[in-house]
């Protein structure tokens, strides 16, 4: 008998959070004006003893000697205790203002990528007794060995009265993490689409509703968001809904507290439906901080924006 199955995840997803949107598409470095620091931490798929976390560190800022914005990010995914994805890198964004009302920003990433391993904890098949379950001695030492490969990536964010889309493509290099040299092996290009509005629910302006939406495509994997966050001046809650190519919908919901320049946030996702019915129900818990260090004064040159606390 012969069982055959296609798994297409090559990577932890960052999306839709655009608390961490930076590490997929450069071109909203120093979107916001503000130098703001983030700090974010995910534990995926909890309470399955899976043991998989990452936590994401990025600065970005406006500076008007680059025009433009420009920042920096850290990543570490820690997956299963043996493998740790660590990913590190530099973002610019040009600021061009197009028309009376229009802006775009192109920017360019470059970032490197260590797969280091630990395998104290690895059991291999041939230390269990079938009948004892006793572990003995490895038959073969395993090369614990890291690789650092390198990569670039590039987007577009355009800006038009109240609606922020964009585009971008991460991986253009098609960094091989693994050790093989298979071409499957490689990270894969991905596209990612993004899009929000800016609708004002009162006059006064303390009241917003935020439409999102977002597509991405990477090898044989499309996946799907659309949702909305009503926001106001200190409080915001969100909901949405995400599907993919592989029958699976999830449901995303949060809130996010902001005061005094700081941003606290969280997010719960888990899974509708699921098309292989191996997708656990709980898939992640989601929360960070958002520190604003300082302000630049708006002027008609750049167009900065707040982004949905997705």
């Amino acid at each position: 008998m012969i069982i055959t199955y296609s798994a297409s995840g090559q990577e932890t997803s960052y999306s839709p959070g655009y608390q961490m949107i930076m590490i997929n598409n450069p071109a909203v470095t120093g979107s916001e004006g503000d130098g703001i620091l983030r700090l974010s931490y995910m534990n995926l798929y909890p309470g399955n003893n899976y043991n998989l976390h990452s936590v994401f560190l990025s600065y970005d800022g406006y500076f008007s000697s680059l025009h433009g914005g420009a920042g920096f990010y850290l990543s570490d995914n820690y997956l299963g205790g043996i493998i740790n994805d660590m990913r590190g890198g530099f973002s610019y964004a040009y600021f061009l203002q197009a028309g009376r009302n229009f802006f775009i920003n192109a920017g360019l990433s470059a970032s490197f990528y260590h797969r280091g391993y630990d395998f104290d904890n690895a059991v291999l098949p041939d230390q269990i007794d079938p009948l004892g379950g006793v572990v003995f001695p490895p038959g073969e030492s395993l090369d614990a060995s890291g690789k650092t490969v390198f990569d670039i990536g590039t987007g577009f964010l355009f800006i038009t009265g109240r609606i922020i889309g964009g585009f971008s493509v991460s991986h253009l290099a098609e960094p091989d993490l693994s050790e093989t040299g298979f071409a499957d092996e490689k990270l894969k290009r991905k596209l990612l689409l993004h899009i929000s509005g800016d609708l004002d629910l009162s006059k006064e302006k303390y009241l917003k509703i935020r439409p999102v939406g977002i597509l991405g495509l990477q090898k044989g994997y499309l996946s799907s968001g659309a949702g909305v966050v009503f926001e106001t001046n200190y409080l915001s809650v969100n909901t949405l809904i995400s599907a993919d190519n592989s029958q699976n919908i999830d449901i995303q919901t949060g809130f996010s507290l902001e005061f005094g320049g700081i941003t606290a946030f969280y997010n719960y996702r888990f899974n509708l439906k699921s098309g292989n019915r191996m997708m656990p129900a709980s898939l992640l818990h989601h929360t960070g901080i958002a520190i604003s260090l300082f302000n630049v004064e708006k002027r008609k040159t750049i167009k900065t924006i707040n982004f949905p606390n997705l």
